[in-house]
């Protein structure tokens, strides 16, 4: 298959545009060339959580799709054989922006971990964490490399971002996820509060269940504090994005609280207008300079 350069690009923003959601009104923040960037990058990222994600077709099929994913993949970054319109697009942007090819296959694997999960779930915290790396925290690292940073130790603040953000997701999606047949939540958790992977699958709210909300929303609040260390780290242009994702996704958080942690009855999100809002006061006030005096 034949790609233009400017075909694939368009394809990335058009796609990032109709389906980002959350990411699309923090990706305004961005100088013009790193916006397309991380429409790039997103874009890669939805297909392959749509190939995992798409209950139309059959898990067995789903699995091998995903495999021609990887190999088309590994096809396009060392041959430059492109077999699907975000590829060219893909390939010219993490080669301009040196991202490591190690953090694109991770992310596959997490898919893969959602095809092929452990029926018993995760036992520890530690075993979820490693699989919030997979999905998340390898996303984070990308987009450190395309916003630009320059401390080491932005690597590691940007798995603990990539940490509280999918911890997020997992709470908000704790319903919608149980009736898929995944339950994240880790066993040891739902052990200490007398909760079981069938009282979410009722979507049984009472004393029980809100005290493991809680700990659970307390414990994401950690690494949302260790997260805001990437500030000092990144290079002015991803501020911005930073603060606005940070702001997004922490209001998600918040939400749930405000609701008495209630994450089954409606889909806990934020209305567009306060994303936008949030977009603009991270402009303002990463971008512009600060009044002297």
């Amino acid at each position: 298959m034949t790609f233009s350069l400017e075909e694939s690009y368009a394809w990335c923003k058009s796609l990032s545009r109709r389906t980002a959601g959350n990411f699309y009104f923090s990706f305004l923040t961005l100088p013009a060339e790193k916006f397309r960037d991380m429409c790039v990058l997103y874009a890669f990222m939805r297909v392959s959580d749509d190939l995992g994600d798409d209950d139309r077709v059959p898990i067995p099929r789903r699995v091998e799709q995903l495999a021609g994913w990887r190999a088309s993949l590994e096809r396009a970054l060392s041959r430059s054989r492109f077999d699907h319109v975000v590829f060219p697009a893909l390939v010219e942007m993490i080669g301009r922006n040196q991202v490591p090819h190690e953090y694109l296959f991770t992310v596959i694997d997490g898919v893969d971990t959602d095809l092929n999960p452990n029926p018993n779930g995760f036992e520890t915290f530690d075993e979820l964490s490693d699989y919030c790396y997979r999905v998340a925290g390898a996303v984070g690292l990308c987009c450190i490399h395309v916003w630009g940073f320059h401390d080491e130790r932005a690597l590691e603040s940007a798995v603990d971002c990539g940490l509280a953000f999918q911890l997020t997701n997992i709470l908000r999606d704790l319903g919608e996820d149980a009736d898929r047949g995944r339950v994240y939540l880790p066993r040891e958790d739902l052990r200490r509060f007398g909760y079981t992977t069938e009282d979410i699958t009722g979507r049984k709210r009472d004393e029980r269940f809100v005290q493991l909300m809680q700990f659970e929303v307390e414990r994401t609040k950690t690494y949302y504090s260790r997260a805001e260390k990437l500030f000092e780290y990144l290079e002015p242009p991803g501020k911005p994005i930073y603060a606005a994702m940070l702001k997004i996704y922490g209001g998600l958080l918040a939400e749930i609280e405000r609701r008495n942690y209630d994450v089954f009855s409606q889909r806990v999100k934020l209305p567009a207008w306060r994303k936008l809002l949030i977009s603009l006061h991270a402009i303002v006030r990463h971008r512009l300079p600060a009044k002297r005096g």
